[in-house]
């Protein structure tokens, strides 16, 4: 990852398999700053933000997007299966743009008042704006963050590939309310949904636009 995107520094990384197993451990420098929100990914209050922490995170995830990478965070083979099943209604699945992510954007990986983005073990290859999309339905518990996240990362999340990146993570967690997780989530990302759907050409199967 370029110096671009703040991320504690690898010392050192091996794999190893046994039998039928792959492992990978990685040794990251430790990091002293606390996180937005303590394990939990969710947002629940405002977090006391300012202009030059939002500017670094858009610039991060901008210089993210442009890794080269093989690796994958999120699959066609999922979206293909899952996108039908828990949005309720056929759609076309494949993603306008795929390009690289952190793939596990929340704010229990972003710490502040110094931004550092924290856990890299799922980063890959995703639909375009998968790490805005994810950031901002985290939000939806906190009205004010959500709507400073569509302003400020406006230029990912207001096209065609960001709204099917929303959809593709409003996917993700309505899946996730089905084993009991993030509960408090699902009405508001079912008026989300609602409001993206709505916003769709009167053909069921295209993306939303």
């Amino acid at each position: 990852m370029p110096p671009a995107v703040p991320r504690p520094r690898l010392r050192e990384r091996r794999t190893w398999t046994d039998g039928e197993h792959g492992y990978l451990a990685e040794l990251y420098d430790k990091i002293t700053a606390p996180t937005i929100t303590t394990h939990a990914p969710i947002l629940r209050k405002t977090p006391d933000l300012d202009d030059a922490w939002w500017d670094e995170l858009s610039t991060a995830l901008d210089t993210i997007a442009t890794v080269p990478s093989s690796r994958v965070a999120v699959r066609q083979e999922y979206l293909d299966r899952a996108m039908p099943q828990y949005l309720g209604f056929p759609i076309d699945t494949k993603a306008p743009a795929w390009t690289t992510a952190h793939g596990d954007l929340h704010w229990a990986n972003l710490t502040g008042p110094t931004l550092t983005v924290l856990d890299w073990e799922g980063w890959g290859i995703a639909p375009a704006g998968y790490d805005a999309a994810l950031l901002y339905s985290y939000s939806l518990l906190v009205p004010d963050t959500a709507a400073d996240i569509r302003r400020r990362l406006g230029h990912i999340l207001d096209t065609p590939a960001g709204r099917f990146a929303e959809l593709v993570v409003i996917t993700e967690l309505l899946q996730t309310t089905t084993r009991g997780d993030n509960l408090d989530l699902e009405e508001p990302l079912r008026g989300r949904l609602s409001e993206l759907t709505n916003a769709r050409p009167s053909s069921r199967g295209n993306h939303a636009e």
